[in-house]
């Protein structure tokens, strides 16, 4: 709102009108829309203008990047005077200055690095694993065959 009372709108467009979401979609949803708008608009695949599409492109990264990030996108919510549970509560104490943090363990939120593994994954680790013990069964091999002062064996 500006000094009058009216209010202002601003040249950025919301984040979540920007990913064609509602202030309530889950984090799955906003990295699913985020990956199906990024395809449409990175720079490198589209057919819109290079300078059209960039500035679109960083407009969506910027959004995601906050809307991914619980706090930010608490704080954002709170920006845009949007609050999950339907009233904005009120603070218990007023002279308690440091705010208590939230527990983000219990949310629904998944870092980008925060999933299960997949049996592709497990599989290459196990490889990984195998070729490893491999190489250093291999070094021990060659020393004792070499007859390295550390590694002989007397039978």
């Amino acid at each position: 709102m500006n000094q009058t009372g009216e209010e202002v709108q601003s040249d950025r467009p919301n984040y979540y009108t920007l990913l064609g979401l509602h202030p309530w979609a889950s984090v799955i949803d906003i990295r699913r829309a985020y990956r199906e708008m990024s395809k449409h608009y990175h720079p490198d695949t589209t057919e819109l203008p290079a300078q059209v599409a960039t500035a679109k492109f960083q407009q969506i990264n910027e959004a995601y990047a906050t809307l991914s990030n619980p706090e930010r996108r608490l704080s954002y919510d709170l920006k845009i005077g949007y609050y999950r549970f339907g009233v904005i509560p009120s603070p218990t104490n007023f002279n308690d200055s440091i705010p208590k943090p939230h527990d983000y363990s219990k949310s629904m939120y998944l870092e980008a690095s925060d999933r299960p593994l997949s049996s592709g994954e497990l599989f290459i680790l196990l490889v990984l694993g195998l070729t490893i013990i491999g190489c250093l069964i291999l070094v021990i091999l060659v020393a004792v065959i070499r007859g390295e002062p550390g590694f002989s064996i007397d039978l």
